[in-house]
């Protein structure tokens, strides 16, 4: 049995993580996918119904291949930390991030959820590139 952790923000993220686990799951295998939103004045309604999409593509693509289950945190941390939180709460055998094409510019100005988990989780990260 292999559990899998899901950190998704878009349909496109989960999109990209079902591609790539759909071959690779088997019948006793778990999904983890999990959405990580601030909360307060930083969430709009907008962004809580795009998470729960999110959600819901794992859930949709994947429950008939293996257990899903899917959480939206808003907790009031950063995306990473919930993700790093939630990988020493849920111990998954693996994370699936996906990544998107940024330039050195945003990178630099905005930080990179995906290179601070590839840093600092502590289990084996797969990232899969989303489409553009």
């Amino acid at each position: 049995m292999t559990t899998f952790l899901v950190p998704t923000n878009s349909v496109d993220s989960s999109a990209a993580a079902c591609d790539y686990l759909v071959d690779r799951l088997e019948a006793d295998d778990s999904v983890v996918a999990v959405n990580s939103l601030v909360g307060g004045d930083e969430t709009s309604a907008e962004a809580v119904r795009d998470g729960k999409e999110a959600l819901n593509v794992v859930a949709v693509r994947l429950g008939g291949v293996a257990s899903v289950d899917t959480h939206q945190f808003v907790r009031g941390n950063e995306q990473a930390a919930d993700v790093l939180e939630a990988c020493e709460e849920f111990d998954p055998d693996e994370l699936v991030i996906s990544i998107r094409d940024r330039s050195p510019t945003d990178e630099a100005v905005f930080g990179s959820v995906s290179r601070q988990l590839l840093l600092d989780a502590e289990r084996p990260v797969v990232s899969v590139p989303r489409e553009r």
